[in-house]
């Protein structure tokens, strides 16, 4: 199965080209979408038929990262602590307590960190490694993965026989695909999109 695969600026560009793919005959269960916006995405789903596309799970990754930020979030809370014990001579014969207090703040957090990694290590939430698995190339997976995270709509049109996917390519690119160099950075949420001014 070959899978094409692109970012769009705004949720109607993704409407408009899920609507002309499925036209052409594409099965409304080969396509999918996903963006950070979960109002726009409902909507979308509402509007095209399309399943939001799920990010694989996230696995062993979010327990590592958590006990990564866990470890730094308990060392930030006890560390100054222990330099103002010392800092001031009236309080220095203290400074094991302190060094205990690090010790304690380094272990729990990591102990919390990777708990609350290993509870989120079944959501969907890893486009990149999605993407990987369907033959995107790891940098521009990774890139995809960016654009998603800057508030541009993935789109997914997968083709069971391999044959129809530069047509998907070529409706893409009509409804504006954006180039991989321009996708970083540039996109906002809807609801950023619909701010005071109207724009």
């Amino acid at each position: 199965m070959e899978s094409v695969v692109a970012l769009f600026r705004e949720p109607q560009q993704a409407q408009g080209v899920l609507a002309d793919l499925q036209a052409r005959g594409f099965d409304r269960d080969h396509l999918g979408f996903a963006l950070a916006d979960v109002v726009a995405e409902d909507d979308l789903a509402q509007a095209t038929g399309v399943s939001p596309e799920l990010g694989a799970p996230g696995g062993v990754t979010n327990v590592i990262r958590g006990i990564i930020v866990g470890a730094l979030s308990g060392l930030s809370l006890t560390v100054p602590i222990w330099l103002l014990f010392l800092a001031f001579p009236a309080t220095r014969i203290y400074q094991e307590g302190g060094l205990l207090a690090c010790l304690f703040g380094l272990i729990g957090g990591a102990g919390l960190g990777g708990l609350f990694g290993a509870l989120t290590g079944g959501d969907h939430g890893d486009y990149v490694k999605l993407l990987r698995r369907m033959g995107v190339p790891a940098a521009q997976a990774d890139r995809f993965a960016g654009g998603i995270r800057s508030g541009n709509v993935l789109v997914i049109a997968r083709d069971p026989d391999g044959t129809r996917a530069d047509e998907a390519l070529t409706l893409m690119r009509r409804h504006g695909a954006l180039r991989l160099e321009d996708a970083l950075g540039g996109g906002r949420l809807q609801s950023e999109r619909r701010g005071n001014d109207g724009h």
